[in-house]
């Protein structure tokens, strides 16, 4: 395993590197404290990292602009990003923008390293607040018993190597899709799925993003068009 951590809070990526070390002796953990690091350290290494974690709010990043570059520059590694604060939107956008996770800092080492291999495998993670079934904002602590809050991973499995008509949806996606096209809700789409229903919002917000639609509905026609789902 080969992390980059870029934060610039020593104390926090010190105790991180530290955290993931004892838990696998041979991970190759490097750090940089701001944006212009990250990326000098991507240009000057032989071997590229399994798995990028850029802090939203460290020198550089200005926003989700700073993963913007980040990405344009290194398309073919995984990102995701780590906040002590973060709104929903933010969230929200950054899996828009590709991100392949969204860690808090209240995340304990344990839901820390647990988010990270399920990153690594191929999949994304998102927290859930249980108590509003909503993405869980940085400043609510994992422990934090009147929130009831706990991290959640949102499971996606990687892209098709042969993206139909050109679309590059994921399994995951198609899997929405298809029930989109039989007009299920959000909740019901859930329950078939096993997943919380914020998870099958952001699956909808995605496929809207690649078929270029406004809403479920027109998404679900453009697809009917497309031939990636048979009308019922």
């Amino acid at each position: 395993m080969h992390l980059l951590i870029a934060d610039d809070h020593t104390m926090f990526r010190d105790a991180m590197s530290q955290y993931l070390t004892r838990s696998d002796p041979d991970a190759q953990i490097s750090t940089t404290k701001n944006l212009e690091e990250a990326l000098a350290y991507m240009k000057d290494s032989q071997t590229k990292p399994d798995l990028v974690l850029l802090d939203l709010n460290m020198p550089g990043m200005s926003g989700l602009k700073g993963f913007q570059t980040f990405r344009k520059a290194y398309p073919d590694t995984p990102v995701a990003l780590i906040s002590g604060i973060a709104e929903i939107e933010d969230v929200q956008h950054a899996m828009d923008l590709g991100a392949v996770g969204y860690f808090p800092k209240t995340l304990s080492g344990r839901a820390m390293l647990k988010a990270i291999e399920l990153v690594l495998s191929g999949e994304k993670f998102i927290p859930v607040d249980h108590a509003t079934n909503g993405l869980m904002p940085s400043y609510f602590s994992d422990h934090n018993k009147d929130a009831r809050t706990a991290p959640l991973p949102m499971h996606t499995k990687a892209p098709h190597s042969t993206a139909k008509a050109g679309i590059n949806l994921t399994p995951r996606e198609e899997d929405v899709l298809e029930r989109l096209g039989r007009g299920l809700s959000n909740k019901d789409i859930a329950r078939e799925l096993d997943l919380q229903e914020v998870t099958i919002k952001l699956h909808i917000r995605g496929i809207c993003r690649k078929l270029e639609a406004t809403n479920r509905t027109q998404a679900a026609l453009k697809a009917y068009e497309l031939g990636l789902i048979k009308k019922i």
